[in-house]
């Protein structure tokens, strides 16, 4: 096997909507982890969210995060995943 995975997902953030106003950002960046865990098979101490995705997510502020981003994982041999956005 290869020593690393890599996909471009687009992660949809639309239920960040339902979430009080004052927890969207902070939603969808669970949201991102979630969607990482699902389509990347590994738990949730194995996803790393970059800072420059995190900063991406808050960048409107904690009430008006991005309704969709996309994003490079990288899943390396030992498990870990690197989330990243995609240039």
């Amino acid at each position: 096997m290869a020593d690393e995975m890599e996909r471009i997902l687009t992660i949809p953030l639309r239920k960040t909507k339902q979430a009080p106003r004052t927890k969207r950002s902070a939603r969808a960046i669970k949201e991102v982890r979630s969607h990482i865990m699902r389509h990347m098979k590994v738990e949730e101490k194995d996803v790393w969210i970059d800072a420059s995705l995190n900063e991406r997510i808050w960048q409107n502020g904690i009430r008006n995060p991005p309704s969709k981003v996309t994003v490079k994982a990288v899943k390396f041999d030992d498990g870990l995943v690197e989330v990243s956005l995609a240039e």
